[in-house]
């Protein structure tokens, strides 16, 4: 999961009015409970006068049918549904979609999909009551995070079945459960330990609004793409200390060759490839004129100049440069996503008064969309790193390195093959979990739904990707870590890049290159995946 950022880069305050929220705003809030969310003046004053006109005007028996409103919805949507009646409606619709299942989203997501919602709400276009939106924050500032069940939206009519989880705790639920310091309790007795009513009743359109808009893919998606961006910065340290291990060729690097091509993405991975790589020794002819290991290290090896290295060290820029221009695409859906009017129907100002418009807003294709193409990107950003690392247990394809990265004793000790096995298992796995979900519909809820998004699957399997990823591009720092440490000797000490020296340095500090008896692998591969849940390795390379 994305790291906890510092008190002094998140806001105490931040003001929602359904038009300026970022990505940097989600992700603060999602990791720190700290931040208290508000709802702008004028998005409240807007709201309040919405929701007069409706109530004076639509919330009447003999007003014409608007749908939700004093409707029932999908096949109901012709029966009108008395006055008195509205409330149950309601509060029944909420239990009657809280039919979801899996395994319940973490925090951030759920902390992420309060604010996104409650930010829908803002712009003025749903129509729910000003208490409603109210209510959501008031959960959110108090820690109160309902329990919601991951699996269960087609991604159209909007996430239904999880949005119905947070808006069963919001009205005070007793079978709806939160997490509330660390404790999962019902969601009446957390805002009795607030001290508010635990019962909130919901009126007319109050549960459609909630449940409309396909906000948990969203939530997902934007808790994925902060994570692709780091781990983005990540794999490029890891592909330089991969090209310092093997002692690569940088000609490939050099900033005309990828001027030619044009692709921002290419431009900014090679440019950050050569501040990583500046000054070092160890990538030059004079250093790979040296046997790594074996019984002539240390002495000249009288190979011919390298000239040029395979495709997945030499064209890392043209591999991670698609991952950069594609990250780019996603954030603009999301920040224009983030604040969009999601609901059905949308109310708009017309004449002295309001009209409502029923649409297809909930739809998620574009968020689906979008977490296929980050799901592919970083699958193949994982891909080639794993090319990468596999290539340094081979004293072939390495170019001298010891087999398997052994220490000493060779044969005793059998060194990192079973690890590069593992990564290609992750590799695999990504494959298969790479295939596009959004060509995948199926028709639901009694044919009404005859074209569906799949978005939360989508997003939700584009995080898992992104996470088999992040241990991927982990093992490869290790292995290059170890890679470099037990040859450096016999390369007589070169310098390596200014980025590469700092980042090797930082990971000796905290695992040492092994010339002892073979360690337990699963500890190293998890201390060398939380290297990446932080900035502090990033930060101390970027210097």
């Amino acid at each position: 999961m994305t790291s906890q950022p510092s008190n002094s880069d998140c806001p105490t305050t931040l003001t929602i009015d359904g038009v300026t929220l970022s990505l940097a705003d989600v992700v603060s809030v999602a990791l720190n409970p700290s931040i208290t969310v508000r709802l702008s003046d004028n998005s409240a004053k807007n709201l309040q006068r919405t929701r007069d006109y409706i109530e004076a005007n639509w919330l009447k028996d003999d007003a014409p049918l608007i749908y939700s409103f004093n409707t029932g919805v999908g096949n109901l949507k012709n029966t009108r549904i008395p006055s008195e009646e509205m409330s149950r409606f309601q509060s029944n619709l909420i239990r009657s979609h809280a039919a979801g299942c899996g395994e319940p989203f973490s925090r951030e997501i759920v902390r992420a999909l309060m604010l996104l919602r409650a930010n829908a709400f803002a712009s003025d276009f749903s129509g729910p009551r000003l208490k409603v939106v109210e209510r959501l924050l008031s959960m959110l500032n108090f820690g109160i995070h309902p329990v919601v069940y991951s699996q269960g939206s087609v991604g159209a009519s909007g996430d239904l079945a999880p949005l119905a989880y947070l808006s069963a705790a919001l009205m005070g639920d007793q079978h709806a459960q939160v997490e509330f310091k660390n404790e999962i309790m019902t969601a009446d007795q957390a805002w009795r330990k607030v001290g508010q009513p635990p019962e909130f009743v919901y009126e007319a359109k109050d549960a459609v609004a909630l449940i409309n808009g396909s906000t948990a893919s969203l939530a997902v998606l934007c808790i994925a793409v902060s994570e692709a961006k780091r781990l983005l910065e990540y794999a490029n340290i890891s592909a330089a200390l991969s090209i310092e291990a093997i002692r690569g060729e940088l000609a490939a690097f050099d900033d005309r060759v990828h001027q030619a091509r044009r692709h921002p993405g290419q431009i900014e991975c090679a440019k950050n490839l050569r501040r990583l790589l500046s000054g070092t020794e160890r990538c030059t002819e004079k250093t790979r004129q040296l046997t790594m290991s074996g019984p002539d290290q240390g002495k000249p090896n009288n190979q011919p100049p390298r000239v040029q290295d395979v495709y997945s060290y030499r064209c890392t820029p043209q591999v991670h440069g698609p991952v950069y221009d594609a990250l780019r695409y996603i954030e603009n859906i999301i920040q224009i996503e983030m604040n969009s009017a999601t609901d059905n129907p949308l109310i708009f100002p017309e004449g002295e008064g309001y009209v409502a418009i029923s649409g297809g807003n909930f739809h998620g294709q574009y968020l689906a969309q979008a977490s296929d193409l980050l799901s592919i990107v970083m699958a193949d950003l994982g891909g080639i790193s794993e090319r990468r690392l596999a290539r340094l247990i081979d004293p072939v394809m390495s170019l001298g390195m010891p087999a398997n990265l052994v220490g000493r004793d060779p044969g005793i000790n059998t060194g990192y093959s079973v690890v590069t096995c593992s990564m290609a298992a992750l590799v695999m796995e990504n494959r298969t979990l790479s295939m596009p979900a959004s060509v995948d519909s199926i028709p639901a809820k009694g044919n009404v739904e005859d074209h569906v998004s799949n978005s939360t699957w989508a997003s939700r399997k584009a995080l898992r990707i992104i996470d088999n990823t992040k241990q991927i591009i982990a093992v490869e720092m290790l292995l290059a870590n170890q890679a470099i440490g037990l040859t450096q000797a016999a390369l007589q000490n070169p310098q390596l890049g200014a980025g590469t020296q700092a980042a090797f340095d930082w990971m000796q500090k905290r695992i040492s290159t092994s010339v002892e008896d073979d360690r337990y692998m699963h500890d190293d591969m998890v201390e060398c995946k939380r290297w990446l849940e932080s900035e502090e390795l990033l930060e101390t390379a970027s210097k």
